[in-house]
């Protein structure tokens, strides 16, 4: 008996924390130890001391394992906690992010995505693999490829789609709640398509105007050499490869006329404000410069203005070439109908919209061509644009031209019917 205070003291700094339902450890095994005690020293109290210390032993055997068990259990549940609040911290973080979001192990498999990459992927699957979502080998193979360092890396994803898009995709290791080997991934998308599609008209762009040029300068490089040679003496043929010589350098002179006047005008800014231009005054005297191109090509231009004020916002030259340029193309490739219309209304509806038309009555230009037609060196007969003198950038610079005075382009055609090509101005407020 006189051993229980010390033993109680020494199991009170001993003991670990913790007990079931408010017992602690070391309380249980004082009654074990104490019970057959008192049996030895109180013979005579047997009678209810047995049962206490049978009792004592019994609760002893019982705590003793279930006490070990329940701190286990306390531990899992602790780290699990731990790892779905973490878990859930770095979803809300992921699902702020603007761009398309997809959190990953390192088999790929796909744990969360956020809003932005429901958006752009469409439905994704918690708990499959992303690759039956992108099947893209090397794309795959990049993000396991920066997985397996687990410092992350970048990848690049071409969509294989109508939409033609275009990503960068940064793999970033994400930290774990109690530190060690990263086991999630965040693979973030980044939009390149417009990147890509701009590099993509550079490329064509180049590759167009060489062979623009390479063609007319071939010519050239061919009938010297000629003249040079064979056709030295010959009086008839030099006439005749001169003049094809002159008729190419001036091809050349147009392409490099046309290509400086485009880029000029795309490093242009708007039109200052103040700058009008009364559109009646300025069809007027876009019809009297071309008459030599009218009369050439046996076409006529009749001008319909409907009643109102036709004063714009912008540059006088630059309209000019529009309407010059318009006007030409109506000359070129309408002239069967041998007539031009030349036409100034209003549109119905608000914002209020000024439509200056150029329409011919040619065999028109069929539908899956018009759609391109303002892209640069587009064609719709090579052969007979070239015939023609055309450059295949007329068309291009008058889009570039209405861009910057906030105008568009709308192209209106139909095979026997002719072309119409309408000029929207938007009527600013004063």
């Amino acid at each position: 008996m006189s051993q229980s205070p010390s033993t109680e003291t020494g199991g009170a700094r001993d003991r670990p924390p913790g007990g079931i339902e408010g017992v602690p450890l070391a309380r249980a095994l004082v009654v074990a130890v104490s019970g057959p005690a008192l049996l030895a020293v109180a013979p005579a109290s047997a009678h209810w001391l047995a049962p206490a210390a049978i009792a004592g032993l019994g609760v002893a055997a019982c705590l003793l394992p279930r006490r070990g068990a329940k701190a286990a259990r306390a531990a899992v549940a602790s780290e699990a906690a731990r790892e779905t609040r973490f878990a859930a911290g770095t979803e809300t973080v992921v699902d702020a992010l603007p761009e398309p979001a997809l959190v990953v192990d390192a088999t790929l498999q796909l744990h969360h995505g956020n809003p932005a990459a429901l958006r752009a992927f469409g439905t994704l699957i918690v708990g499959e693999a992303i690759s039956l979502r992108f099947r893209a080998p090397e794309f795959l193979a990049a993000l396991e490829e920066a997985i397996a360092t687990e410092g992350g890396g970048k990848a690049s994803l071409a969509e294989n789609r109508a939409s033609g898009l275009a990503w960068a995709v940064d793999v970033l290791p994400l930290a774990q709640a109690g530190g060690g080997a990263p086991s999630r991934f965040l693979l973030l998308f980044r939009d390149r398509t417009a990147e890509r599609r701009i590099e993509r008209m550079r490329t064509d762009f180049v590759a167009n105007a060489s062979h623009e040029l390479r063609t007319p300068l071939s010519s050239l490089i061919g009938f010297i050499e000629t003249l040079q040679g064979p056709a030295r003496d010959d009086q008839a043929a030099r006439e005749r490869f001169l003049a094809i010589m002159r008729e190419q350098a001036a091809r050349m002179s147009r392409l490099i006329d046309d290509l400086l006047s485009l880029s000029q005008i795309e490093m242009k800014r708007p039109p200052a404000p103040g700058h009008t231009v009364d559109l009646v005054e300025l069809l007027e005297d876009v019809r009297h410069l071309l008459e030599p191109v009218l009369e050439d090509s046996g076409v006529t231009a009749e001008l319909e203005v409907e009643p109102g004020d036709y004063v714009v916002q912008g540059e006088h030259d630059e309209l000019v070439q529009v309407f010059s340029n318009l006007i030409e193309n109506a000359c070129k490739y309408g002239a069967s109908g041998e007539r031009v219309l030349l036409s100034l209304a209003f549109e119905p509806g608000e914002p209020r919209t000024i439509r200056a038309t150029v329409r011919d009555f040619g065999p028109g230009i069929a539908a899956e061509h018009v759609p391109r037609l303002t892209e640069r060196f587009y064609r719709v007969n090579v052969e007979s644009s070239r015939a023609k003198r055309g450059t295949g950038l007329g068309l291009s610079i008058v889009r570039n031209i209405l861009l910057r005075h906030s105008a568009r382009l709308v192209i209106w055609s139909e095979p026997g019917m002719g072309s119409a090509f309408s000029v929207l101005f938007p009527i600013r407020k004063k």
